[in-house]
């Protein structure tokens, strides 16, 4: 009896020695909310990306906690989309994430990269660098690829496969996942477009520099914007171009954002026949999570479709 009960332990010991075996997810470090979004619909049920700037944070302006600076440590792929829009985190790669593949999404030629536009007030030429293939060197790339859902699917595309050789047990989850998110996309696409194409021509004004892919893709009508950069406030003369701007576009709306104190945009309303409405750019008050990515956008696209309707 002593020998049989030995002999099923054994048995159990080594039928359960596989799962024991078998290594843990990567560890996934993501820098912004919506990229963070797309990484966890990819690694769903399978593990959870560590997202360094959480809730409202501005990332323009965000500093590492010690938590960050450890989980960076320990990474084994890390996911920004440049340094146009994570300043942050240039030199903390070189020194904290040496260890980790990194995943710079503006410089994978599968994502469609637009340059960061001169100034605040935009004319025409500004629009038609919008079709250049890859942006001119001396402007920069502008870093929020994210709000082109053709771009998301082609994030979801790299993100899958660089998880599929990181952790190639998990391949066919990480495929499966891909798969899902990118019907998911698809249909985001399609209603954007049949809500957006309606008002092409319909001119506005946004708090900075951010929508330059929304815009593009969908063939929206950006006048200008209120600020380059978010944390560098216009001063007196660019707030008054660009009320002259707004008069001379005739701009049916102003949109300011959700981080940020709306007094400047009800300031350059004053006086013009332009709405004001909001724009987030990174899902600042929603909950982290692979759902972030479609509420986003679709967030996005009810302030357009209320604001340029004349709402």
């Amino acid at each position: 009896m002593l020998r049989l009960l030995s002999l099923s332990a054994l048995l159990t010991g080594l039928i359960a020695l596989p799962a024991l075996a078998a290594p843990p997810p990567p560890d996934v470090v993501v820098t912004v909310k919506p990229l963070h979004s797309l990484v966890s619909g990819v690694m769903q049920g399978v593990g959870e990306p560590y997202l360094l700037v959480r809730g409202a944070a501005n990332p323009h302006a965000f500093a590492l906690r010690p938590s960050d600076a450890k989980a960076l440590s320990g990474a084994e792929l890390v996911v920004w989309a440049g340094p146009g829009v994570e300043t942050f985190l240039e030199k903390p790669l070189s020194t904290l994430a040496r260890d980790a593949q990194v995943l710079t999404l503006v410089k994978e030629p599968s994502v469609r990269v637009l340059p960061v536009r001169k100034g605040g007030a935009w004319e025409a030429h500004d629009h038609d660098h919008a079709h250049e293939d890859r942006p001119d060197a001396e402007l920069g790339s502008d870093g929020h690829v994210w709000l082109d859902p053709l771009n998301a699917k082609a994030i979801t595309d790299l993100i899958a496969a660089r998880l599929s050789a990181l952790d190639p047990a998990r391949a066919p989850a990480y495929q499966a996942n891909a798969a899902r998110q990118k019907q998911s996309i698809d249909a985001l696409d399609l209603e954007m477009r049949a809500a957006l194409t309606p008002l092409k021509d319909r001119p506005f004004i946004v708090f900075h520099d951010a929508y330059h892919y929304l815009e593009d893709r969908y063939g929206l009508n950006a006048a200008g914007a209120i600020t380059v950069s978010p944390d560098q406030p216009p001063g007196a003369a660019r707030l008054s171009a660009l009320r002259e701007r707004v008069n001379q576009a005739g701009a049916v709306c102003i949109f300011a954002e959700p981080q940020f104190e709306p007094a400047l945009v009800r300031t350059l309303a004053q006086g013009t026949k332009a709405h004001t409405g909001v724009l987030d750019p990174e899902g600042a008050n929603i909950p982290d999570g692979p759902d972030l990515y479609g509420q986003l956008m679709r967030f996005n696209l009810r302030s357009l479709v209320d604001c340029l309707s004349g709402g």
